[in-house]
């Protein structure tokens, strides 16, 4: 009989890891695992490169380090690669994908996020077409994606006066601001720079993790 998934769903809370721009793909897989043995709640695999074959080893492989580890893993705009590695889910941007489309294709129990930016509009139409949770920002200044829109910290509680489904807050977040993005609403904080190239990724990721267990949302 097959293995029972966990169903992520219900328990989507905590540091959300996001895989850096890394060429190495041994050095890749280790800071993914330095994420993961400090407490990652979730990883997501970030690969905007066209190499079919590199894309495939490593979603496969940060899949069974993602089952080693107990945590969730994400590919980022690919579903049909989510797919094939039989992923625990996959974020879909603004024009990377119907979510609907998504919904239907995903195996029962399977994540569907979706990338919000500042828009509530846009996050209500995301959970009416199957999304788990849904993402805003950039909530920081972000070297990723330095032209992203801003949204502001009273977006997350503002989706929380209406709607239980989880907040990611995204963007240029550090430790420094990391407390206070918690206490405005949101239930997970994807980090990529902050986390990745810290000098030690496990105790990095083991701080931010902790966080959620100390700080508590503002409007609650």
């Amino acid at each position: 009989m097959p293995t029972p998934r966990t169903d992520w769903r219900a328990a989507l809370r905590g540091l959300y890891a996001i895989t850096p721009d890394e060429p190495d793909e041994s050095r890749l897989l280790g800071m993914a695992a330095s994420a993961l043995a400090g407490g990652a709640r979730v990883l997501q695999f970030r690969d905007k490169t066209t190499a079919a074959g590199r894309r495939q080893r490593l979603a496969s492989a940060m899949q069974d380090l993602c089952r080693q580890y107990g945590a969730c893993f994400i590919v980022n705009d690919d579903l049909a690669l989510a797919l094939q590695v039989d992923a625990d889910g996959v974020h879909l941007g603004g024009t990377d994908g119907d979510l609907a489309a998504a919904r239907r294709a995903l195996p029962h129990g399977r994540v569907l996020g979706a990338s919000c930016y500042a828009d509530i509009d846009r996050a209500r139409a995301a959970v009416a077409a199957g999304a788990d949770y849904v993402a805003f920002g950039a909530v920081c200044p972000s070297l990723t994606k330095p032209d992203a829109v801003r949204a502001p910290l009273d977006i997350f509680s503002r989706w929380h006066s209406e709607s239980a489904v989880p907040a990611c807050a995204i963007g240029g977040i550090s430790l420094d601001v990391a407390p206070a993005i918690i206490a405005a609403g949101a239930d997970l904080l994807a980090v990529i720079t902050d986390l990745f190239a810290a000098p030690d990724i496990a105790a990095r990721a083991a701080t931010y993790q902790h966080l959620f267990e100390e700080t508590r949302h503002d409007f609650t």
